[in-house]
């Protein structure tokens, strides 16, 4: 091999490896502080659903529940990921279990996207879906304690989209952070491994 291109090689490669192995530490299952049980991922929150009610955290504990960071003016990620939700959602069926699930769909677009406005928007997807929203500081502590990414995006017309994480998070019963979540698999295959953490 040139040696001129083995220097470049090994950087590029040191990148990938510390890239990777961020990702790692960022969403493993592990904890930080030392054993302290403080989840590296999510946090406590107080937010508004779509009826115009506060939930917090601790309301969630005791059953898995799913986050995912969207916006009601998402052309095409956030209904395509929350369909998914409502199929996995449907496919678990109404037992004990499944009626404890809850999927949380947590605006990054809080100016536009009001309780009334996540109401309309989630009504076409399953009713366990929870639509989240607050003022603007809230929002970002909730996306900054899930390791998540927002970034406003101005249009040519004077409007503006939203560029955000598309990541679906897996939360456990206990409120800690399980794994990314895969909602593209089978419905009924995303709700067993749902399930499984009930």
């Amino acid at each position: 091999m040139n040696r001129r291109l083995v220097l470049p090689l090994v950087v590029f490669l040191a990148g990938a490896l510390a890239l990777a192995a961020a990702a790692i530490l960022t969403f493993s299952p592990g904890r930080q502080g030392g054993g302290s049980g403080v989840a590296s991922v999510g946090g406590p929150f107080t937010l508004t659903t779509q009826e115009g009610k506060p939930l917090s955290d601790t309301d969630l504990k005791g059953s898995p529940f799913l986050v995912f960071f969207g916006f009601t003016h998402c052309p095409d990620i956030c209904p395509t990921k929350l369909f998914e939700i409502s199929e996995a959602l449907r496919a678990a069926g109404d037992g004990a279990k499944a009626k404890g699930l809850k999927a949380l769909f947590i605006t990054v677009d809080p100016e536009r996207d009001t309780p009334e406005a996540m109401k309309s928007y989630l009504g076409s997807f399953d009713p366990r879906i929870v639509g989240l929203s607050g003022d603007r500081p809230a929002i970002d502590a909730v996306i900054k304690a899930y390791r998540a990414y927002a970034k406003k995006v101005p249009l040519k017309d004077g409007d503006y989209t939203m560029d955000h994480t598309a990541l679906v998070y897996l939360m456990g019963k206990d409120g800690n952070f399980v794994g990314a979540f895969n909602i593209e698999q089978p419905p009924a295959q995303a709700a067993a491994e749902w399930l499984r953490h009930s």
